[in-house]
């Protein structure tokens, strides 16, 4: 195959500045929203970027969980990626939603939930995901799925005999958005993008070229 005669028009939508709200968080519910009716798969879905500790931009796909004052997701903190936020606290957010053609991007600082936060939705999870998160000594280096097994086992007898707690490892994240950028797929890659740019407290709109 030729990858590089792989092209898609899009022709479904289209964006204008004079359309969108005043409120970008607002703005993101609404295409969200949309989203969810459109039935698009994994809605929620993100590309969470953070700077690596090697000074090298690192990626992977993480689920959404809330949205407020900014953008919610739950993780190890003693992961890869949580040690990288503990280093640099900032990061950016990709949604792709290709049923709507649509992307949306996000950056900002990012800070930790409160405990309150990550015990409601701790305790939310499924029983195999609460112990799934005692289970993983999230990105590091394991000798096979047996020694995830095993610990399973483990993690399971104790939590029979006693409660079930939030491992102290594991929580929330809320990244707090500086910039926001809403893009619509045109035809002739004539695409329309909106930005929300956070200036002195007040969030500045402009269409940039595509």
């Amino acid at each position: 195959m030729d990858i590089s005669a792989i092209r898609k028009d899009y022709t479904i939508k289209s964006l204008d500045i004079s359309d969108v709200n005043l409120d970008p968080i607002a703005q993101f519910k609404s295409w969200f929203d949309e989203a969810i009716n459109a039935e698009v798969l994994e809605v929620n879905a993100m590309t969470v970027s953070t700077i690596g500790l090697d000074g090298i931009p690192n990626a992977r796909i993480l689920l959404l969980k809330g949205i407020d004052s900014g953008f919610v997701f739950f993780t190890n903190y003693q992961s890869e990626k949580g040690k990288e936020l503990e280093k640099h606290n900032s990061a950016s957010l990709t949604f792709f939603w290709p049923e709507l053609e649509r992307q949306v991007r996000v950056r900002g600082l990012v800070e930790k939930v409160s405990e309150k936060e990550s015990d409601t939705y701790f305790f939310s999870r499924p029983i195999g995901s609460q112990i799934g998160a005692w289970v993983s000594p999230q990105s590091q280096i394991i000798t096979s799925r047996d020694d995830l097994s095993s610990k399973q086992v483990d993690v399971e007898k104790e939590f029979e005999a006693k409660q079930m707690a939030r491992p102290p490892h594991w929580g929330g994240y809320r990244l707090m958005a500086s910039t926001i950028e809403f893009w619509q797929g045109r035809l002739s890659r004539l695409h329309d993008r909106i930005k929300y740019k956070l200036h002195e407290g007040e969030w500045v709109i402009d269409r940039l070229a595509p």
